[in-house]
């Protein structure tokens, strides 16, 4: 890594980077997904400077790049929403008259049952915006001490007050240590936020700054990926109880409901700054809009893959059908790595010389990823399923005769895409677009045929029979690769996104 990029010190165009880039907890420290993207995008737009704001969780899960930072990346700022939550020491300072209306707005958008004013939202923007709303004005001001008891006091009925004040802290802090971050980033002539979140509540802070265009592109629906995680999440369950029988109902319990509330309100605010609004599919753009897009503001780009590349790899790939099932992609609960072992179980019944590779890092959740080891074990599948870790994707996809995605969200998985190119047919579990790719959108794609097979959510056994049906049949199996091959050659080359966001941008730009 460079100098430049330790210090953060913008090098080019006259001090001002073309696009910045708002990214959460991806690139250049997660690998894969939706980090292999953007390192797509910056790479396949030479032309384009990049400035980045990198917003992560906790510092010490981010403590090795695994990205190298190409030539066009000008500057790279990081900011992590645990340092939030070490308090300033206590002044002398009192809230002013203007950041208690502030205080009041952020109540009122953030954490009040009834939807907001947009009004509301704009003020909010303003006073983090500018800086009238500081750190000592939430974490040490009676004003915000008599905003969160007044809410508790009208609208919480479940939690204790200690539970209820904890969690309006570790809310509202990090709103405006990210304001604070903002505040100190070289001006972008555009804002390109790859999720809403905190990474597209930045996006809106910087508009509000700098007055130029904002693009919001959405690769699953953050808003709806953070709620399969709270309802996942034991450490916001009120109680035991409710932490083992949680679900997406925010009557599960009020704190619960608390955090489901702020990523909406914040989901709401970026889409109505953002334009355009990008999903990768047409099923995610009718999610935006029924999240409250303004329909003319969306457009769909599919994702790209560097289709010449694959070619030679998949001419090289070993005759007949590899007894191999691979699965890639993070060892996470949303992934659904046990749906995987679990289908192992009944294939390697059936044939057992079949192996299963799970295949990408286990460090994210560390806990969920030793549980998944157990139930290899538990299984008696130790002999025939592996953990490989991250692999390079090109090497590892063209050795395995099927690969499985078993995840519980998705949007449009790069990952299947690259398994067509390599020849692989593909199994998946029926979320986002994987339907559509699979079996086809339109007419004259159905006309391609099948790429795989589609099967219901955490079903192991209907898992297990699609990919026992491809490796037992080789017509089918070879069909499959056909379709894959020519759908992704027609539908989803790299230059052709690439293009699109090329244009994107100099429109957005005006360099057009």
């Amino acid at each position: 890594m460079s100098d430049r990029h330790k210090t953060g010190q913008l090098v080019a165009h006259g001090g001002q980077a073309d696009v910045c880039l708002l990214l959460e907890g991806t690139w250049p420290y997660v690998r894969g997904g939706v980090s292999s993207w953007i390192n797509q995008l910056i790479l396949g737009l030479p032309e384009v400077t990049f400035s980045v704001l990198f917003i992560g969780g906790q510092r010490e899960s981010y403590s090795q790049r695994h990205y190298e930072m190409p030539a066009n990346v000008v500057h790279i700022e990081e900011v992590f929403i645990e340092d939030a939550w070490h308090f300033p020491a206590r002044t002398a300072k009192q809230a002013s008259e203007g950041s208690v209306q502030d205080l009041e707005n952020m109540y009122r958008y953030f954490h009040h049952p009834q939807k907001p004013e947009d009004a509301t939202g704009d003020a909010v923007l303003d006073a983090l915006a500018s800086g009238q709303l500081t750190m000592q004005d939430v974490l040490r001001s009676r004003a915000n001490w008599e905003a969160i008891t007044d809410g508790y006091l009208q609208h919480c009925s479940d939690p204790s007050f200690i539970n209820y004040f904890w969690t309006m802290r570790t809310m509202q802090s990090p709103m405006v240590m990210l304001a604070e971050t903002a505040r100190r980033m070289p001006r972008a002539r555009l804002l390109h936020a790859i999720s809403t979140g905190y990474a597209g509540l930045a996006g809106c802070i910087l508009k509000q700054r700098w007055q130029c265009k904002f693009i919001l592109s959405e690769h699953g629906i953050y808003t709806k990926e953070r709620k399969i995680d709270l309802a996942q999440a034991s450490w916001v369950a009120e109680n035991a109880d409710e932490a083992l029988n949680s679900s997406l109902d925010p009557s599960s319990g009020y704190i619960r409901s608390l955090w489901i509330r702020f990523f909406e309100r914040i989901g709401l605010l970026v889409y109505r700054n953002a334009d355009p609004i990008i999903a990768l599919y047409d099923g995610n753009r009718q999610r935006q809009i029924l999240d409250g897009a303004d329909p003319e503001r969306t457009r769909v780009i599919p994702n790209g893959i560097d289709l010449p590349r694959w070619n030679p790899l998949r001419e090289s790939r070993p005759p007949g059908i590899a007894p191999v099932v691979g699965m890639i992609g993070r060892v996470v609960p949303i992934k659904d790595v046990k749906t995987f072992v679990r289908a192992m179980r009944s294939v390697v019944t059936e044939l057992p010389e079949t192996e299963g590779w799970i295949i990408g890092p286990e460090d994210e959740d560390a806990e969920y990823a030793s549980e998944c080891r157990s139930l290899v074990s538990s299984m008696g599948l130790e002999n025939n399923v592996h953990f490989l870790g991250f692999q390079k994707i090109d090497e590892i996809m063209p050795k395995l005769g099927v690969m499985v995605l078993t995840s519980i969200s998705e949007a449009q998985p790069l990952v299947i895409l690259e398994a067509w190119c390599a020849g692989t047919p593909v199994v998946s579990s029926d979320v986002g677009s994987c339907r559509e790719l699979i079996e086809g959108g339109t007419a004259e794609d159905r006309d391609l045929g099948q790429a795989g097979e589609v099967v219901a959510i955490a079903d192991p056994q209907a898992t297990g029979r699609a990919v026992l049906g491809l490796l037992r049949n080789p017509d089918r199996w070879k069909a499959a690769q056909t379709a894959g091959v020519a759908r992704a050659n027609r539908y989803y080359g790299e230059a052709l996104m690439l293009e699109r966001y090329r244009k994107l941008y100099s429109t957005s730009m005006g360099t057009l």
